[in-house]
């Protein structure tokens, strides 16, 4: 099984940053992709940002130029630095791993728990 755990919510006046951290653990034999997504009260999950295992990273438009995404690999780890955060971006933050495990010939998709970010004054 592969797990995973995730840091860095909590409340934010606009304006401020957070940085979410999500590490991974378990029989990895590889990480294709990470990706944070968010899901808002009454609202679809949506993609706020990816990172291949190659580096190329994706970003939601509305996220563009304020939120970075980045990973260790050595770490199994992706960080999602948020800045100018914005009332809007208040949502429940999942992480999203593509891993194959040990033994394995295919990757699958593996969520997080979800942590809460919450900006506000």
């Amino acid at each position: 099984q592969v797990q995973l755990v995730e840091s860095g919510g909590g409340l934010v006046q606009p304006g401020g940053s957070l940085r979410l951290s999500c590490a991974a653990s378990g029989s990895i034999a590889s990480i294709d992709a990470l990706g944070w997504y968010r899901q808002a009260p009454g609202k679809e999950r949506e993609l706020v940002a990816g990172i291949t295992s190659g580096g190329s990273t994706n970003y939601a438009d509305s996220v563009k130029g304020r939120f970075t995404i980045s990973r260790d690999n050595a770490k199994n780890t992706a960080l999602l630095q948020m800045n100018s955060l914005k009332p809007e971006d208040t949502a429940v933050y999942y992480c999203n791993v593509i891993a194959r495990r040990v033994g394995e010939w295919h990757s699958i998709g593996y969520w997080g728990q979800g942590t809460q970010v919450t900006v506000s004054s």
